[in-house]
Formats: structure tokens, sequence, C-alpha cells
């Protein structure tokens, strides 16, 4: 094959792939077609400048995306001699996500996720672990762990009791729900939870709507249900964009008061719209962040036989503890527990114990209210930061969340800021690969957990410098 005849198809289908990507994973994916469905092995690739001139990106930017390619072995070079396609090298080694994993999993794959870096400043998701009452909670590990407790050490059956009378009652008092403690189920954290709801309430091929932009993660779990998902764009303020043709839809998952990752407050006329036009068997609502007065955002209703809530305790406390909780309708308790133990069988009765005597004590409810003035005081700071660059159409209000998003006018790439915000070791989210195709926004997420003080001083002012170069 000829140099012209590869370059036109590597252009073809350069121009195929979505545009909400970053120009250097549509580089990397449009090569990866190429080398493994039409070009023959040992195609030797036009020079860089001609590669970058015929797809209208930066050299750098294509440069990236060839490293990546060489080092999963589609590429090969050699200094002075140029850079072959090694399709037979590659066929040897089977790409896991390709050959070995299902479908659905490959799906999953397809789409950023988990980040491997999960410190650093302004990392999103994450709470302020480093002033979390630690002594207080090894106290209450070993005032739990003596010998009349060993039935701690065994598996538990739809929960610890003591913890869920403790969740009904913070629920109360933070949420203004009144439910019974029947209704609600010990998981192990968010995503454990929002399983369980599309193992119980959905079968594959079912259709899922969610807001766009998404929580990826819920997006994943969905995903690898066998779920399709309908993404319905929502805009703070002007409500939801509706399809023209909705599809039956089964599950709504959505927001709880706070947006993530917009990180702007929510609105139940809003969502009662939303559910009014699609009418899903059954509305998922996600408690991710939230303080006290913002209660009415909330679309749940604990009497209702279609509404459910998911909660976390993560976002509250710390990631590593894993433990949060479902409300459920009554008539679904039941089976839903049930269901819980066959899947996934129920344990950790000792982090149960620690924390139902976490918030029996007021420990709880005394580190939301310090924390929360807190990550108020951190954000008020970032956005100041913020909201004057060039290129920036909007910054979340200072909130008591651990996340802000900032919004960028279009055509910013993104994706390509978070990269290369993360070699200045400033750890960011972009937002566009959580926005439906049809949903042009662009932006960053970041976190306030891990920064204070005058090291969010500090670095606040160096993201403000980086950003204002990258924008230019």
């Amino acid at each position: 094959m000829d140099g012209q005849s590869a370059l036109q198809q590597l252009v073809k289908h350069y121009a195929q792939q979505p545009e909400r990507l970053s120009k250097q994973v549509r580089i990397e994916q449009a090569l990866r077609h190429t080398i493994t469905q039409e070009w023959p092995d040992q195609t030797r690739l036009p020079s860089h400048r001609q590669l970058a001139l015929a797809l209208g990106v930066a050299r750098h930017t294509l440069s990236l995306a060839v490293a990546t390619l060489l080092k999963e072995g589609l590429l090969t070079t050699s200094h002075g001699r140029g850079t072959w396609s090694c399709r037979t090298k590659a066929s040897t080694t089977p790409s896991p996500t390709s050959v070995q994993l299902s479908k659905r999993a490959q799906r999953v794959l397809r789409w950023p996720g988990a980040s491997t870096v999960q410190s650093g400043a302004f990392v999103p998701g994450i709470p302020d672990i480093a002033q979390f009452p630690m002594r207080k909670w090894r106290q209450l590990y070993a005032s739990v762990t003596v010998p009349q407790n060993a039935l701690l050490l065994s598996y538990s059956t739809g929960g610890y009791g003591p913890l869920k009378r403790a969740i009904k009652e913070f629920l109360e008092r933070w949420r203004n729900i009144r439910c019974d403690t029947e209704q609600i189920i010990i998981t192990d954290g968010t995503h454990n939870g929002i399983e369980l709801c599309a193992m119980a309430l959905a079968d594959v091929g079912d259709t899922v709507a969610m807001e766009s932009p998404c929580y990826w993660g819920a997006r994943n779990v969905f995903t690898a249900a066998g779920l399709n998902i309908n993404m319905v764009a929502w805009h703070p303020g002007q409500g939801h964009v509706l399809p023209d043709a909705p599809r039956k839809t089964r599950l709504a998952y959505l927001t709880g008061s706070q947006h993530y990752p917009l990180s702007v407050a929510t609105s139940a006329t809003d969502k009662q719209r939303l559910c009014d036009a699609l009418s899903p068997d059954y509305v998922v609502e996600d408690d991710y962040e939230f303080d006290r007065d913002d209660h009415t955002n909330l679309l749940f209703d604990p009497q209702s036989t279609r509404h459910l809530l998911v909660g976390s305790f993560s976002k509250m406390m710390f990631p590593g503890l894993r433990l949060g909780y479902l409300v459920v309708p009554h008539h679904l308790a039941g089976p839903m527990n049930r269901l819980r133990s066959e899947l996934f069988r129920e344990g950790r009765m000792l982090d149960q114990a620690v924390l139902a005597q976490f918030i029996f004590d007021g420990d709880l409810d005394a580190w939301c209210r310090r924390i929360q003035r807190d990550y108020l005081g951190r954000q008020q700071v970032l956005h100041d930061q913020l909201c004057s660059l060039s290129s920036v159409r909007s910054v979340s209000p200072p909130s008591s969340a651990i996340s802000l998003c900032v919004e960028f006018e279009p055509p910013v790439d993104d994706v390509q800021i978070a990269q290369a915000l993360l070699n200045e070791h400033l750890i960011v989210r972009p937002l566009s690969p959580v926005c439906a195709s049809h949903d042009p926004r662009v932006g960053l997420v970041l976190g306030v957990g891990m920064l204070s003080g005058e090291t969010l001083s500090r670095e606040s002012q160096r993201l403000r410098r980086c950003l204002e170069a990258l924008l230019r």
C-alpha cells in the first residue's frame, strides 16, 4: 500500500471519531482501526509533519498518540528510518479488551473511568481524610472488639440492626426523610447499591435514563449490567432537554440535591418533569453530596412504590470505608435484601458496628458540620481564582461539597488540558467524557478535599497560571 492511500484511510477514520473525544484519543482510535483492520503489516506511516497536516492537529498531539501505539506494540520505529505498523506482532498478543473480556466489559473499559491517581492537588471525589478524627475511630474499634461481640466476625443478614437505626435517625435529621428501618439496606458503597438496583429492577436490554453530564461510576455499573443508556442533557435553571421520541424507560437514575459532576443545586421540579415525560418504572436518586438545608431538592419519597435513594458515607468520611445504604419501597425491602445476600453475601459487621456507634455518639454530625464549613471556604478560594479566566463560561458557585466544576467555551479540548495539568501534578477530570454525544459541554471537575490553608492558596494560584497558558 502506498503512503497516500494509507493516509487517506487514516484521515477517514479520524473524521468518524466522536468530536467529544480529545484529538489525541481520536488519533489513537483511528490508528488502531486502520492498523488492525485495513493496513497490511509493515505499512510505513507518512512523516509526522504530513500526518499532522492531514489530520489538522499539532505535531505534539500526534506524537503523544503515536507513543501510545508504540507502547501497545501496534507501531514500531527506527531512528532515521520511519515508523511502521506492526499488525502481525499485535495479533500474537491478543488485547484483553477485545478477546478475553466480555462485550459488556469492553464497553465499560472504552470510557475513561477510575483514575490510577487517587491523591494530589484538586483530585475530585476525595474528602478531607487528613483531618478525619481517626483516633476516635480507632477507639471505637477497640470498644466493639470484645469476646461478647464474637458474632460481629460472622456474616450479617440484611445489615447490622443498630446501624440501620442510626441511619434512620441520621436521615431524619439531615434529609428530612422519615422511613422505617426495614426499608434500609446496608451496601458496600454507592456502586454496590446502584448495582443491586440494576440487578433487581431491570433486565439486560432495558433502558436507564441518566442525566448528562453523568456520574461515570453509575454509567459503568449500568453498562456492565447490560442496560441501554439514554442520556438526557440537564442545564441548571433550564431543566432537561428531552429526546423527541423517548424510549420505554425502566429506570431513571438522577443525582440528589447536589448535581455531580456540575456541582450545582438540583431541582425537584425539573426531576419531576423528566419523570412525567419518561414515565420510568423506578426512580433511583443518588444523594452523592448534600448539606442539612438542601433536602427540598430531593424527589425521593419514602412512601412511594417506585422511588429509591442511594447514599454513601465514603464522601462524608473516607473512601476506604466503602459503606453505604439504600432506602427502598416497603414491598421491595424483603426481596432486595435477599437478593443482596444471594449475590454478594454480607459481612463487615465490625465496620458497621463502629459506624453505628460513631453516629449514635454524635461524631458524624459534628464532623459533617465542621468539614462542610471548611469545604465552603475552600471552594470560595478556588472559585475566585478561576471565575475570571478567559474561555471560562461558568464556575459552579461555592458550596459545602467536595467538588467544583469549571465549564469552558467550546471548542476547548478539556481532555488535553486535563492531561497537561496531570503532567504538572494537578489532578482534575475532564467534563466532556461524561456528556452525551449531543451535549457539547466541556470543562474540568476539581476537588477541594485534599487541600487547605496556604497550600490551597498556593496551588490554586499555580492552577490558574497553568490554565491561563493552556487556554491561550
